[in-house]
């Protein structure tokens, strides 16, 4: 361990965390004031907190790990649309959603539901939403950040263990909400948003400075199939021209082909209709739908929105993350793609130790689940995990060649047997994988940036300062609807110091249970993936809701909970019972429904139902928001100027990378 590095570390982490305490020092929590001071930093956050707030609180090792992961695997350059997408998304945010919710004067996005529709609906909202942020965010981003310091350190006792870094990083994001509420997390964020993005283009600048010197012969060995590109091509080419010719081929001839990892381009954000994840069909609706819930709906993205002096502020800082947004994938999704072309021989490494622990563990009662690559690479493994998904069965084992000559085929025929088993109530041992690519930012970091303990320190404390922020965040927008929209409006309690009180301790509580949930999440396949199915569950139906919310106010009341829940049941049966039952009869154009389209399949159908139900029992008086007279309502014109830019700049991204 380079102890120069540690301290610096340490010395960034702390201090910055200090001045972010030091900065919420004049919080009045024990006065009239203290549920404001301490969930909305007292209503006074200018642009430049808001803007790079928002950024940090999104972008932390979730999407350095799982977006990284996921572009290094085969979605390559199509993952940067949640990105690209979301500054578009903000544009409508910040002159569609943020005023009615300013003028509402709102502490929660559920808060909204009451209001508009009725008290069973803003339960029906914030219950999952406190599920999610918990168990499904929060866990997520213990767990990813807990993944990158685990493996930095690969071969340091206590820093290379994954759950004991989960708990750890929970402990300290704890104290740090506890101690300063949103006003603290606002001014961290400050630092760490900007400290984020010069971290991830130092990491950038590293990646394509090692693929100009990387012999030609080593990376062309990780070319995607279909590119026509040979060693002599990358001969003399830049760091750039390597990049597409191992990517997109020498004349674009490389596009993206449903497949596993390799056997298309990966710089295309248009990915085939077959494809499992992003689809062009999804760029059409489904990734609107998280993206529109994520950014406008999602409480703990819209909390520091709230917490904006006025509308003007609000708006200019929403429009200012969203040009930070076009910058992501240069330093995240980029340096994901170059990890694979760079260290692939590490990812397989990660994946091969975790391979081989995880069969040891498993039961004759559990069944194991593998990709092609896995048959590939460790074909002494795939012939027993063969073996051990046959439970007792005798059939003629295939030979270590046979398996070599035929991944894809022996691949198929144990996750079929693993797929059989599970119908008759077998347990899931895991996936497993040829390569980690959770693992391909933490591989970069520490084969790049390690040896260099001047510029190490700094990277190491954005990502794991954008760590404890986001958790932050998170710890105090759940515990923001925990306190005043389930513990306030059931306990009738409206003391602003009681109310603070009841919020910290929701703080230490969700994060126990953040914690215990986070280091499960090493056997999901992808991290990224994982979140954003299980946001297909509560967003549809949300989204749709919050439409009628907006545009009709004679839709009664109670179709609130019944968008909400029937979405929840759609989506339940779209994933276990009405998609597999279409895949088999031939009624989908591939072997599976992506969540996001079924996220758009449920939108639709709640907005029927929506439309329906207000035609034959429409509401006689129309519904009336409650107005906030103690904030500035007034429209920022050059925050609109700004805003119109950044979609043309997001066409412009997509008409290039298309």
């Amino acid at each position: 361990m380079n102890y120069l590095e540690v301290i610096l570390f340490i010395v960034a982490v702390v201090g910055v965390v200090g001045l972010g305490i030091y900065k919420s020092r004049d919080e009045d929590t024990k006065g009239e004031g203290g549920a404001d001071d301490y969930f909305l930093a007292g209503r006074g956050l200018t642009w430049w907190l808001v803007g790079f707030s928002l950024i940090a609180a999104n972008i932390s090792t979730e999407q350095f790990v799982g977006m990284s992961g996921s572009s290094a695997n085969w979605l390559g350059m199509a993952i940067a649309s949640y990105e690209w997408m979301a500054a578009v998304t903000l544009v409508v945010v910040a002159f569609w959603f943020l005023p009615r919710f300013l003028k509402a004067g709102l502490y929660t996005i559920p808060e909204f539901l009451q209001y508009r529709f009725d008290g069973v609906a803003r339960l029906a909202m914030a219950i999952p939403a406190i599920v999610t942020l918990v168990f499904v965010t929060t866990s997520s981003v213990i767990f990813s950040g807990a993944k990158f310091v685990s493996e930095y350190y690969n071969t340091i006792p206590v820093l290379n263990n994954l759950t004991a870094m989960c708990w750890l990083i929970a402990a300290f994001a704890a104290v740090y909400v506890f101690i300063g509420g949103l006003k603290a997390c606002a001014w961290t964020d400050l630092i760490w948003g900007a400290a984020l993005i010069v971290g991830g283009g130092i990491v950038m600048y590293f990646a394509f400075s090692t693929l100009t010197d990387r012999p030609a012969d080593e990376l062309i060995l990780t070319k995607v199939a279909n590119s026509d590109a040979t060693a002599a091509d990358l001969e003399g080419a830049s760091a750039w021209q390597r990049l597409i010719l191992l990517n997109d081929g020498k004349d674009g001839e490389a596009v993206a082909v449903d497949g596993p990892n390799g056997s298309g381009g990966k710089m295309h954000m248009v990915r085939p209709i077959e494809d499992t994840d992003i689809p062009w069909t999804a760029l059409l609706v489904g990734l609107w739908i998280p993206n529109f819930f994520y950014w406008g709906l999602n409480q703990y993205i819209v909390q520091r929105t709230l917490g904006s002096k006025s509308l003007a502020e609000g708006q200019k800082g929403i429009v200012f993350a969203a040009a930070l947004k076009l910058v992501i994938p240069f330093v995240v999704v980029i340096p994901g793609i170059l990890a694979f072309n760079l260290f692939s021989g590490d990812l397989h490494e990660g994946a091969k130790a975790k391979n081989e622990a995880a069969f040891a563990k498993a039961t004759d009662a559990q069944v194991i689940s593998v990709d092609e690559a896995f048959v590939k690479l460790q074909p002494d493994l795939a012939a027993q995990v063969l073996q051990h998904n046959l439970m007792g069965v005798k059939i003629d084992m295939p030979t270590r060649e046979q398996l070599l000559a035929a991944p894809d085929a022996f691949a198929s025929q144990i996750n079929d047997l693993a797929n059989k088993a599970k119908e008759s109530g077998a347990e899931a041992a895991g996936n497993f994988m040829g390569y980690d690519y959770d693992a391909a930012f933490p591989v970069l970091v520490r084969n790049l940036i390690k040896p260099h303990p001047l510029i190490s320190w700094f990277v190491l404390a954005a990502l794991c300062g954008a760590v404890i922020s986001s958790l932050a965040s998170m710890l105090n927008s759940a515990s923001t609807i925990a306190t005043m929209d389930l513990y306030s409006k059931f306990s009738g309690v409206k003391e602003p110091a009681k109310l603070v009180k009841v919020g910290r301790g929701f703080v230490v509580l969700f994060v126990l249970l953040a914690a215990l949930v986070a280091p499960k999440l090493d056997n999901f396949e992808s991290i990224f993936k994982y979140i954003q199915e299980f946001q297909g569950f509560i967003s549809p139906g949300l989204l749709a809701v919050f439409i009628f919310g907006f545009f009709s106010p004679r839709t009664p009341r109670w179709f609130g909970v019944v968008g909400i829940l029937t979405n929840i049941v759609l989506y339940g049966a779209m994933k276990w019972a009405i998609g597999p039952w279409l895949v088999t009869q031939g009624w989908w154009f591939s072997n599976e429904i992506a969540f996001l389209d079924r996220m758009a399949v449920c939108f639709f159908v709640i907005l029927i139902i929506g439309i329906v139900i207000t035609l034959v029992k429409p509401m006689r008086t129309p519904v009336e928001l409650p107005v906030n007279e103690k904030i500035e309502l007034t429209t920022s014109p050059g925050a609109k100027i700004v805003g119109i830019g950044i979609v043309i700049a997001t066409i412009a991204l997509y008409a290039v990378f298309w």
